[in-house]
């Protein structure tokens, strides 16, 4: 089960489970996403934790890093995560095949 931030938000804990699932730092994600080196760990710590919420914008370069969708960051289902996952790495083609067998 997803952990919720104070705020009701799964942001922090979608977060964390990209970064793992990347098997990156968060210095790391932090430098990738744009952020300066000096700071980067402590600000993706306080993402991490929910004591601060990057903004969308954050939100979109982190999941460009992360390679996921924006969406993945804020669904509470485990399941639509990983749907969400698995349709972002589906090229048009597929995308197109599976709206095709969906109707």
């Amino acid at each position: 089960m997803i952990k919720l931030s104070p705020d009701g938000s799964p942001v922090a804990s979608r977060l964390k489970e990209a970064r793992n699932n990347l098997g990156i730092s968060q210095k790391k994600l932090g430098e990738l996403a744009g952020l300066d080196p000096n700071s980067a760990s402590a600000r993706m710590n306080q993402y991490e934790t929910g004591k601060h919420s990057p903004d969308f914008r954050m939100l979109q370069m982190l999941a460009e890093v992360l390679n996921v969708p924006v969406a993945f960051f804020y669904t509470t289902d485990s399941e639509v995560a990983s749907l969400l996952i698995k349709l972002h790495l589906m090229d048009k083609n597929q995308k197109e095949e599976l709206l095709k067998n969906l109707n």
